[in-house]
């Protein structure tokens, strides 16, 4: 087992390679960034289907204005993912441009969306009581655009990078005022960008007699009916899984190649749904959330609880408790690195393989039992259990699948808790020993010293009676964080959290003007200027060259942070804050 750890973090440069791709990153980033309008649509799906259940459907009237709200953003999502995907891309762009001539981001997602518009929509003409109304056809604009959405944006970065780093642009003199002359600017990249667009549409259509995004959705069907097989599912969540073991955030590199299809099976599983049909999709966005990571990467929910109540060892059981909370709400960066489950030789086979049993589970419920698949999308950190329950639609069946995915966890854990609970009482057991050893060896050594007359007896009971006394951090040394600003970065924005709520605390009871903020690397861009110090979290380490160079061009300082260093700091306000202290070399 050591052997093959050992042989998979050789390839720890490879993966991270692949995880900081400005592609891959871009598609990542701009999906992340449309992920409100996945979970604000849920919300008017849930309220118009889930009484459903319970035989009772809205009036005609209610259940139009309750679809509207859903039709109107989720049904532009590819529209929107466009320009997102364009911005971050340009970001991206941008690191490699000089200071002094950067791509202009908001025409960058301009160009998007009307490139994504020509590629995927159709102009529609109708009359009905002899009054006539024109717009877009929207069948390609929701989730079936998606990969769409991604080539559009790539396409325009590029072009933009090339006109722009060549200073193939129109310019005007220095008296013009800065926004005209942007305007001008971008107008040579902006007009090539549609230009191409417009061209190979109008070749596709002529070729095919159909837009390029239902040419893409064709392509692309056999590897998403693939991904959601059992062998699609187990390679899918197993490489995920794999890649947070050696300590690379696998969503990072697995997601990108699948977000179309989390969120096109998802839709593919509510149309299903209200047309009478069964779900069939396992492979979406919520499965993921809440069966795949119940408890975070690696379906932890389970083994923390067994940490906290079971476990015969002091140290498993602190680090249980102190990880229930968030790990409950998927966020179990705590317990991952302070168990710790990354790079642990026991945890690795239960680590890869719990997801694996869950997401076939969800499958074997689905295919062989005829439950319906996950409906309905919620944010991933509400609580696996709830999220279960919810996104399957209250169906009965979903209490009977929550029940076997929680025994299927206890059971592919629990013979690797039991190892590695025996080998952690030893090591405290030993511990033990050898400090009471060493206690009683050196009071024997005072006694002795006390009985030659060397030190006054009564000191040798005094010591074991002085309290011990804490090192402090130098006032003066904290003082010196008052008017600073620090932002926190993670991957998804939770765990940034912990880090940044610890220092505010701490900055608040040492009465000390700080602060602080968290968010998810690559939102970071536009907010990071107004801090003097950014902390990268240990699961978006990967990303420390590229936000170095972000934080240089800036002026800020920045640093990165390892597993159990980070969730130590998470823990002890006052050292967060002589962290801090030292990143900022005050």
């Amino acid at each position: 087992m050591e052997q093959l750890i050992t042989t998979i973090e050789k390839g720890k440069p490879f993966f991270n390679a692949i995880a900081r791709n400005k592609y891959l990153k871009a598609i990542r980033d701009g999906f992340i960034s449309v992920i409100p309008i996945i979970i604000f649509s849920s919300i008017f799906i849930l309220i118009d289907a889930v009484p459903n259940v319970w035989g009772f459907y809205w009036p005609a009237e209610i259940d139009a204005i309750l679809m509207k709200a859903y039709n109107y953003s989720m049904g532009i999502l590819a529209l929107a993912a466009a320009a997102t995907t364009a911005k971050h891309f340009c970001d991206a762009q941008n690191r490699d441009m000089p200071k002094n001539n950067q791509i202009n981001f908001l025409s960058v997602m301009i160009a998007s969306v009307v490139g994504f518009l020509i590629l995927s929509s159709d102009a529609i003409n109708v009359e009905v009581d002899s009054v006539s109304y024109s717009g877009f056809a929207n069948g390609f604009l929701g989730s079936k655009g998606l990969l769409t959405a991604f080539i559009s944006a790539f396409v325009v970065g590029i072009v933009y990078k090339f006109f722009v780093s060549r200073n193939i642009t129109i310019k005007l003199p220095d008296q013009v005022p800065p926004n005209i002359s942007q305007t001008f600017k971008d107008l040579i990249p902006f007009s090539v960008s549609i230009s191409v667009f417009w061209l190979f549409d109008l070749i596709f259509r002529n070729a095919f007699c159909f837009c390029f995004a239902q040419g893409v959705i064709q392509v692309f069907q056999p590897l998403f009916s693939a991904a959601d097989s059992y062998v699609g599912l187990a390679i899918i969540y197993g490489a995920m899984s794999l890649f947070w073991f050696v300590g690379v955030h696998g969503p990072s590199i697995v997601e990108p190649a699948i977000s179309a299809a989390l969120v096109a099976n998802m839709s593919a599983n509510l149309t299903a749904y209200q047309a009478g049909e069964q779900a069939t999709h396992v492979l979406s966005l919520s499965s993921q959330y809440f069966v795949v990571c119940l408890g975070g990467t690696g379906a932890t929910l389970v083994i923390c609880f067994m940490f906290a109540f079971l476990a015969k060892s002091k140290e498993m059981k602190a680090i249980g408790r102190a990880s229930i909370i968030p790990t409950l709400f998927n966020v179990n960066e705590p317990f991952l690195f302070g168990a710790p489950m990354v790079l642990n030789p026991i945890f690795f086979v239960p680590f890869v393989f719990a997801p694996i049993c869950n997401i076939w589970a969800l499958k074997i419920f689905v295919d062989l039992i005829g439950m319906d698949g996950f409906l309905y999308t919620l944010p991933w950190t509400v609580p696996g259990p709830v999220g279960i329950i919810m996104g399957l639609g209250f169906q009965p069946l979903a209490f009977v699948f929550l029940a076997a995915v929680l025994a299927i966890d206890f059971l592919v854990y629990y013979p690797f808790f039991k190892v590695y609970d025996r080998e952690k009482c030893a090591e405290e057991a030993a511990m033990l020993e050898e400090e009471l050893a060493a206690k009683a060896a050196a009071k024997g050594d005072a006694m002795a010293a006390a009985f030659q007359g060397k030190i006054n007896a009564s000191s040798v009971a005094d010591d074991e009676s002085k309290p011990k006394t804490a090192n402090t951090a130098n006032s003066d040394c904290l003082a010196k964080l008052n008017g600073h600003r620090v932002l926190v970065l993670c991957q998804g924005g939770g765990t940034s959290g912990l880090l940044a709520n610890a220092l505010a605390k701490a900055a608040k009871e040492h009465s000390i003007d700080l602060e602080t903020g968290a968010d998810a690397y690559g939102n970071h861009i536009d907010m990071m200027k107004d801090f003097d110090l950014v902390i990268l979290a240990p699961q978006a380490a990967s990303y420390f060259d590229d936000l170095k160079a972000d934080c240089e061009r800036m002026g800020i300082a920045c640093c990165v942070t390892r597993g159990k260093q980070y969730i130590d700091l998470t823990r002890d306000g006052e050292a967060s804050l002589r962290f801090v202290a030292e990143q900022l070399n005050l």
